[in-house]
């Protein structure tokens, strides 16, 4: 019988000292570590940095792991929402352990030490984070995974290029990592493609999710007369709402939050975890883990056409000549990039020359604006 069990992060942090000690003396075991990692698993957890019903990426997680459920229904899923990326992140990756987890689905990009620190001390245990890289071999247990986001989010940046009167476009962002630049640079580009003048405006609010800085920055960019704003944040509902209320577009992320914005809704870019959650779950319970392409930094995208980051539904503002342009670009990424070459960066330096197309570890790598964008990185 299918069991679904989720516990609140305060509640599994409070039974996670105890959980941790179980836990590591059962994978000291004689043959606790000798079998293969995550086979034959009965249980899985996931780990959320979020709440699940984020309007955003971890709801989009969230709604994955429910794939999970149904996928196996003689398996018991077990969340956690709200965990930090700290050292509480392992101990409540400890606790699911404790409880029967043999596959860990750490989702948030800080929950990888965490992630790699319970991976070492349960060797019989699958732990995969989503959206950071392992540097050099990943351990026979561990691996990440992601899509490539910017490919969509260059797609929606044409849209955007299209639709903007002013030529100013706004990007509330949460973190410089890699992600969230590679982003910026990706709709920048996209829209720079159709637009050649336009500009992308950016604001740092250093939280995954802060409703009220949220606010104070889409004012700050609607000020500026900033006409269309999108945003890497994992709870997307109160820039997009501040945007509609203005008039101005939206372009969304993480999720289909067309429906709070039925005027200016553009398009935007979202998760389907689903299929990939469930084939590394498949992946660990068959014992072939180990050696497998998640045992390492997997990446999906346009190239490889199972991209779970993909283009969301089009609102009433994009016409039909908006639309055939982001349809010829789609087919260009399949073997292309939104990052070929020539590249230039704020300072006018060719950070890829023309005729290059970088490859997903040159691009994960990124640590510069692209021309177009205003605004500086913060050193955090």
């Amino acid at each position: 019988m299918r069991k679904i069990v989720t516990l609140g992060a305060l509640a599994v942090l409070a039974t996670a000292c105890s959980a941790n000690t179980a836990g590591t003396t059962q994978a000291a075991q004689p043959g606790g570590a000798t079998g293969a990692p995550g086979k034959d698993a009965t249980s899985v957890g996931f780990v959320f940095v979020g709440p699940k019903d984020d309007y955003g990426y971890n709801q989009a997680a969230y709604q994955g792991s429910q794939e999970v459920a149904k996928a196996f229904p003689d398996l018991e899923v077990i969340t956690a929402e709200n965990v930090p990326e700290d050292d509480n992140a392992a101990r409540v990756m400890n606790s699911m352990i404790a409880k029967g987890a043999k596959i860990i689905f750490a989702t948030s990009y800080g929950h990888l030490d965490a992630a790699l620190k319970v991976a070492a001390e349960h060797p019989d245990v699958v732990v995969v984070q989503q959206g950071n890289l392992i540097t050099g071999a990943a351990p026979k247990n561990a691996g990440t995974f992601f899509g490539t986001v910017y490919e969509p989010v260059y797609l929606a940046g044409i849209a955007a290029g299209k639709a903007t009167k002013t030529g100013k476009l706004g990007y509330v962002y949460a973190f410089p990592i890699t992600q969230t630049i590679d982003n910026i640079n990706a709709f920048q580009l996209g829209a720079q493609s159709v637009n050649p003048s336009v500009k992308t405006y950016t604001v740092n609010t250093s939280s995954w999710c802060d409703p009220a800085k949220q606010a104070e920055a889409a004012a700050n960019l609607l000020k500026q007369d900033v006409d269309v704003i999108t945003q890497h944040q994992d709870c997307t509902a109160t820039v997009i709402k501040a945007t509609e209320a203005a008039g101005k577009f939206t372009v969304g992320y993480h999720a289909d939050a067309s429906s709070i914005a039925p005027k200016g809704w553009l398009t935007g870019s979202q998760w389907n975890w689903g299929p990939l959650y469930a084939d590394i779950v498949k992946t660990a319970r068959a014992g072939t883990f180990t050696g497998s392409k998640y045992n390492a930094n997997f990446r999906v995208g346009y190239k490889t056409g199972d991209n779970p980051f993909v283009q969301s539904p089009y609102g009433p503002p994009v016409d039909a000549e908006t639309k055939a342009a982001i349809e010829k670009a789609k087919d260009g990424l399949a073997a292309g990039s939104p990052f070929a070459g020539p590249v230039v960066d704020q300072t006018g330096t060719v950070r890829v020359p023309e005729g290059t197309i970088p490859d997903y570890e040159v691009i994960e790598k990124i640590d510069y604006f692209v021309a177009g964008v205003v605004g500086s990185l913060p050193k955090s």
